[in-house]
């Protein structure tokens, strides 16, 4: 039987925007490169235009299922109006371990929607993006392994369930012919920030990292707050974003409509810079971020209330802001079938810090790889496999120590002093057919709820995605 070639392998070389514009189509504003000078120069990224690739999509199914609106999908886009509607659905069972065996099961559809007010009105560079989506299942992570920190199944989040939660909505305008691009609206922080294709075909770390979207000011899909960023590119090596946006409670607003019902805190002050260098002959390309993130609100010491038979000897800080940062790389070291970004294999880690006073994970470690073609006559399966090691903030888990020496209760779903867990993730994505992509998974959380008390747990599952 043939094998089904993913449209996305040819799409790619003349790609679409199906949510943020990809930063690769972003020209340099200086005709020369950074960091890749010192490379061999005839090797690298003297070259007159990057390789394409997609800067984000909800999905990685590749083409559509109905190849009959191809045709009217063709009509609308030359009118300035392009969607993507898609299915993901993932059923992860504990096995061995945690609290239970069991399996829960969550799902989201998603409505991407894009309208260039240039084709439509004659405006220059406008365009405007919006987002929704229903989700709806349970948490495996709460229901059967014990862990209320991690969600190990990517769909379920806090927005609950929700028939049509708004995530993004925003207004984009390009200037200078494309070499400088802002967005304005309410945005998801974490799909501009700290994020990147190869980290979304995993599910504990889509769409950025925990340590990085568990904390607030980090606003995690589908909860999107109001800001904007500015996006740039210096040179062809180099992509800069940075911006301002509100910080606010993540449960806020579940719905994504109720913008009157949020309270804003303080301001998310992000700035990121991307190195991308093609490497060697066959133009391997690599990202490497640096990150930072300062959030003005005035957090309360992790530490929590002191108990009065020791207040002598310990005591609480004032609040203070938090800073994040973070490294995140990923580096192709070999290319199979085809000239985009996604054609081939790649290792994959990276580092985040937070102020441990004010946060519940004060660094996560990870290392990773993603790999294409590795069974003969499967040359567009994907396998992935990444380890993430979590460290709990230490005046958190000096907090805890303190409660349980005052004979106090740890607090909600904590069963002792938490330190930190670590997890094992690895996936096989198979394309069966243009539009369908199905994924069996493999989790191997050790220290659920952070602690020693729940044993290692162990869970397999599987994720679907189909697009329309």
């Amino acid at each position: 039987m043939p094998i089904a070639v993913p449209a996305g392998v040819e799409e790619h070389k003349k790609p679409t925007p199906l949510h943020h514009s990809d930063p690769n189509q972003l020209e340099a504003l200086f005709n020369t490169v950074s960091l890749s000078y010192l490379l061999n120069h005839s090797d690298d990224a003297l070259r007159e235009r990057d390789l394409n690739a997609g800067y984000f999509v909800p999905t990685q199914a590749f083409g559509n299922l109905v190849p009959q609106l191809k045709s009217p999908r063709k009509w609308m886009m030359d009118r300035g109006y392009s969607f993507q509607f898609s299915y993901k659905g993932e059923a992860m069972a504990n096995v061995g371990g945690g609290v239970s065996k069991g399996m829960s099961y969550a799902h989201e559809l998603t409505w991407v929607n894009n309208f260039d007010f240039e084709k439509m009105f004659g405006w220059k560079g406008w365009s405007l993006h919006a987002v929704l989506m229903e989700r709806a299942g349970r948490e495996v992570s709460y229901d059967h392994v014990g862990d209320h920190r991690i969600l190990l199944s990517e769909v379920y989040s806090m927005s609950g369930h929700m028939a049509a939660h708004l995530a993004d909505i925003y207004v984009e305008k390009n200037f200078m012919h494309n070499k400088i691009d802002i967005n304005l609206g309410r945005i998801t922080l974490t799909h501009t920030y700290g994020t990147s294709v190869l980290l979304c075909t995993f599910m504990v770390q889509c769409s950025a990292p925990p340590a990085l979207k568990g904390v607030q000011g980090w606003s995690v899909y589908p909860k999107a707050t109001w800001g904007g960023t500015l996006r740039l590119r210096p040179t062809r090596d180099l992509v800069v974003r940075t911006g301002v946006y509100e910080s606010a409670s993540l449960t806020e607003n579940p719905s994504g409509w109720s913008w009157g019902s949020e309270k804003a805190t303080g301001v998310m002050l992000p700035i990121e810079v991307t190195w991308e260098p093609f490497i060697g002959p066959r133009k391997l390309p690599g990202h490497y971020k640096f990150g930072f993130g300062h959030d003005t609100t005035g957090y309360t010491d992790m530490v929590g209330t002191i108990p009065t038979s020791l207040m002598g000897q310990y005591y609480q800080h004032r609040p203070e802001s938090r800073d994040t940062f973070y490294f995140e790389a990923d580096q192709m070291v070999y290319r199979s079938h085809g000239n985009h970004q996604m054609a081939g294999g790649y290792l994959m880690a990276g580092y985040i810090h937070n102020t441990p006073q004010v946060s519940v994970f004060s660094d996560q470690v990870y290392v990773g790889t993603s790999l294409l073609g590795l069974i003969p006559g499967r040359p567009f399966d994907r396998f992935g496999v990444m380890y993430s090691y979590y460290q709990i903030g230490s005046r958190l888990n000096l907090g805890q120590r303190l409660k349980g020496i005052a004979g106090l209760p740890y607090g909600a779903n904590v069963n002792g002093p938490q330190s930190h867990t670590a997890i094992l993730e690895a996936y096989y994505g198979i394309p069966v057919a243009p539009g369908l992509l199905i994924q069996p998974s493999f989790e191997y959380q050790m220290r659920p709820g952070e602690t020693s008390v729940i044993p290692n747990a162990t869970l397999v599952g599987l994720k679907v995605i189909g697009n329309l």
